[in-house]
């Protein structure tokens, strides 16, 4: 026992325990990192409690992270088709909250309890630190872990059960994702055109303005034999072959334009080089490719910007984001000339700057000071909140001046796993004390709250979805699971499509549902 007194080891040993009873999977279903609270719940129970100070140190890191990483996605969330999946994430919200109250306010179950059930029932950590924040409660933790089990497998069971009470094949689904994809996000060509319209002849590409009327690059010129970089200045003469790199609707006006596709190659001149350049100078991130003008100073050409395995036609107006991949094709004297203002160095992607995160986290503390009088009632964000606004905000931004404050999705990743343990282990060990107490008291009554609350908003918007809104199936569950804010719920559903569209409508989800989790969380505890 004396080694347990000493913290460190206790929460290291708790960690580990956690991680190895995590990685066990029955029937394809496992606790992963949520492992680390109900290790921390026995040792707590035993009398082995973890300081609070690692219990705010993980709060901090966890959720500034979250926020830094989402915060894009978060306030795009709105266009396209966004306020649909708004709409559902906020339903199931407000339902499971809903359900929360009648069970405190009318079956006189502590309140703290329920809104721990609440946050367990949707697998919630962050909304967890919020109702630990709001409450001030250690029970707020056992009703988390209490609800969280069935949170988890009640999640992937709906979810694979719903295409078949809806009678929906996967395939089907899957290609109908596809073609309204392709439809969005067309898919980027290059095709070579033979120069034999008369109206272009002896005009150069400035004077066509080519990228302004097509929306397509001109990468490569082809004229007596010998392959060159394009500039403004660059005449077209009849029998030339161009390359153009665009969508499949830019390339047929480049072919009204210029001239008919031509299976030509345009070979590789010794003087030319075409490569991949990362965009890794916090100078240029948020400047737009015109501000640059590489075009004209270099006379190197960009025919696609890849940005989170998405590559996108560039245009004078596209915005750099660090990391993003660049494929620049030019003279080979300017190309390292280029390669330098872009940065294009592997080993900044795996550096972490710990100026912005500690001005981040300095800011969001701050904000979560702030109180809002509205007569005898008072609002602020609190830890949680504040440190959560702050950082997506922040992770919108982008970047303010010098200071860069996004981050790789290794070093995001790092900080927040970490930050996760510690709160784990810190909050699980502090609530262990009054564990079986609670169970004494309350029984097997607050499993099936649990479950209620797991269960009923599903349904619910599963209804309005399908029949309502006509969605998607598969974009259907990656909102379901991304209104429960259930990773593992996410990990089944992926596994049952080989598309990205249960991913893509859990990222725009989550963000929406975590941050209305901790506003009604906070509210349920004023009430």
């Amino acid at each position: 026992m004396s080694l347990l007194s000493n913290s460190y080891f206790a929460l290291f040993l708790i960690i580990a325990i956690g991680f190895l009873i995590g990685r066990i999977k029955i029937k394809g279903i496992s606790l992963d990192v949520s492992a680390v609270i109900f290790v921390a719940l026995v040792f707590g129970h035993f009398g082995v409690i973890i300081p609070k100070d690692f219990q705010y140190l993980g709060l901090v890191l966890f959720i500034f992270t979250i926020g830094i990483q989402a915060g894009p996605g978060f306030f795009e969330s709105f266009k396209k088709n966004g306020r649909q999946l708004a709409i559902l994430a906020s339903l199931i919200i407000l339902s499971a909250a809903g359900i929360t109250f009648l069970f405190f306010h009318f079956f006189d179950i502590d309140k703290s309890l329920s809104i721990g059930l609440l946050t367990g029932a949707l697998t919630s950590t962050p909304g967890l630190a919020a109702a630990i924040d709001s409450t001030n409660s250690p029970l707020a933790s056992i009703g988390y872990g209490i609800g969280y089990p069935f949170g988890v497998i009640g999640v992937i069971l709906f979810a694979s059960l719903l295409p078949k009470i809806f009678r929906i094949k996967i395939k089907d689904a899957e290609d109908q994702y596809k073609k309204d994809v392709n439809a969005g996000f067309p898919e980027i060509l290059k095709k070579n055109f033979l120069v034999e319209n008369e109206n272009v002849v002896g005009k150069t590409i400035g004077e066509l303005r080519i990228r302004y009327m097509t929306k397509a690059v001109v990468s490569r010129v082809m004229h007596d034999g010998a392959a060159i970089t394009p500039s403004p200045e660059t005449v077209l003469l009849k029998g030339d072959i161009i390359k153009a790199v665009g969508t499949e609707e830019a390339l047929s006006r480049v072919k009204l334009l210029i001239g008919q596709e031509t299976d030509a190659e345009i070979p590789l001149s010794q003087n030319y080089d075409v490569r991949s350049v990362l965009v890794t100078n916090k100078e240029i991130v948020n400047k737009t490719l015109g501000q640059l003008n590489i075009l004209n100073t270099y006379n190197a050409t960009i025919t696609r910007i890849r940005r989170s395995g998405i590559n996108i036609s560039p245009s004078p107006a596209s915005k750099l984001q660090f990391g993003d991949k660049l494929i620049v094709a030019c003279h080979k004297e300017n190309m390292e000339q280029v390669s330098r203002i872009f940065g294009d160095d592997d080993k900044r992607l795996s550096d972490t700057d710990f100026m912005p995160i500690a001005i981040g986290v300095i800011l969001g503390i701050l904000v979560g000071k702030i109180s809002l009088n509205f007569g005898s009632f008072t609002f602020s964000l609190g830890l949680t909140g504040g440190i959560l606004f702050t950082a997506l905000i922040l992770g919108r931004t982008g970047k303010t001046g010098p200071i860069l404050w996004t981050m790789t999705g290794a070093a995001n990743q790092l900080l927040r796993q970490l930050g996760l343990l510690f709160f784990l282990a810190a909050v699980g060990s502090s609530a262990g004390s009054s564990l079986v107490e609670t169970f004494n008291q309350y029984g097997f009554e607050l499993f099936g709250i649990g479950l209620a609350i797991t269960l009923v908003p599903m349904i619910i918007a599963a209804i309005i979805g399908h029949y309502f809104l006509k969605m998607n199936i598969l974009v259907l569950l990656g909102t379901l699971t991304g209104g429960m804010t259930s990773t593992p719920g996410l990990a089944a559903v992926d596994s049952m499509t080989d598309t990205d569209a249960p991913s893509v409508a859990y990222a725009t989800v989550y963000p929406i549902a975590m941050v209305l989790l901790i506003v009604v969380v906070q509210l349920l505890a004023l009430i």
